[in-house]
Parts: structure tokens; sequence; C-alpha cells
């Protein structure tokens, strides 16, 4: 679990009975929420984290520093150091060489630059072994009530699991407000 966040790509997965061999996440306070949720601190720079420290593992999730790539961050992309934290992932994904990659990030990511830096990682991901699918999702498609449009890109190992074919999920597109999820009773201790 990498670029960990406060853990929501690894509670889908345990939610499916993933189990978390590591995690890595610089900011301090997503590391506190992440250990409070999951009981184990991830750990931080991953441009300071050795391969060898990784545990073998089947499936390596990466939602990578998305600012370079958003109109917030001014597109600045691989020009961007945190835009070059993808090669950091690819450096892991050669070393430990897992089953699957799951990538995620904004969707201004596929037309970055006229979609070169999309362009690059997909050609990186070919060079290191891994057939690539790719699709935008929009979490309200999936029953959450925000408009989040995501490209995720899924990449199989070619010498672990010959012809495979990853296929995105049909979003079911179940219609939910932000009053359908929250508290009726909410303890006056709450703000």
């Amino acid at each position: 679990d990498l670029f960990a966040g406060i853990g929501g790509m690894r509670l889908a997965f345990e939610a499916r009975g993933g189990k978390c061999v590591f995690s890595s996440e610089w900011d301090k306070f997503a590391q506190q929420t992440y250990e409070a949720n999951f009981g184990d601190k991830p750990h931080g720079d991953i441009t300071q984290i050795s391969s060898s420290i990784i545990p073998r593992h089947d499936v390596l999730i990466a939602g990578f520093p998305c600012q370079p790539f958003s109109h917030a961050g001014l597109k600045k992309g691989f020009m961007d150091t945190r835009g070059t934290l993808f090669f950091d992932v690819a450096r892991i994904i050669n070393d430990r060489k897992p089953s699957l990659v799951l990538l995620e990030n904004v969707k201004g990511f596929t037309s970055h630059d006229k979609g070169r830096t999309f362009a690059t990682v997909v050609a990186a991901l070919d060079e290191l072994g891994y057939d690539t699918s790719s699709q935008v999702l929009n979490a309200s498609d999936f029953g959450l009530p925000q408009n989040r449009e995501r490209i995720f890109i899924v990449g199989i190992n070619r010498r672990k699991i010959r012809g495979a074919v990853f296929k995105f999920p049909k979003p079911p597109k179940t219609p939910v407000k932000v009053g359908d999820i929250l508290d009726r009773r909410v303890d006056t201790k709450y703000v």
C-alpha cells in the first residue's frame, strides 16, 4: 500500500480478504490516522525505502501523488518532484515483481502533457512485463455521494498470469445523497 494516505485502498482490499504486508505514507497526520485505523504505522518517504525491506507480495497498490497532474497543482507533471514518484513505484515493481499492480490518479493524468505522461507510465509498466488496462471511474457511479473521477490502471504480470485480461466492473449507478450516509442520531459531543 504505497502513498497509503489514511488507508482507503487497504480498506477495500481487506474487505475482500486481502492482507497488507507493507505500507508507505510520508504525511505525519495521515500516518497517525492510518495507525489508528489499522494498528500499524506506515513507513515514511518512499524515495528512502529500499525494496529489500518490502516483503514479497501479490498485489501492489499505489495512489501516487496527483497534484503534479491536476489543475490545482499547475500540471507540472514530471517537472514537479512529486510527479517523479511513479518511478519509485516502478523501482519497487521491478524488484518485487508482484502478480498485479493497481495504480490510481486524477482523471487529468490521462491527458497531461497531451497524453505523454500517461503513455510513459504505460510504457514503463510494459517494459517491466505488465499488460495494462485502464479506465476513468467516478465514485458517484459506485454509490458514493461524491463526484470523484479517477483513472485506475491495472497491470497484470504476463510472466506470472498468462493471457489474462482485466475487465473493469460495470458501475451500478445507484443514486446516493450525503443525507443517505449520515447518522440520524449523533452524540452531542460531536459538533
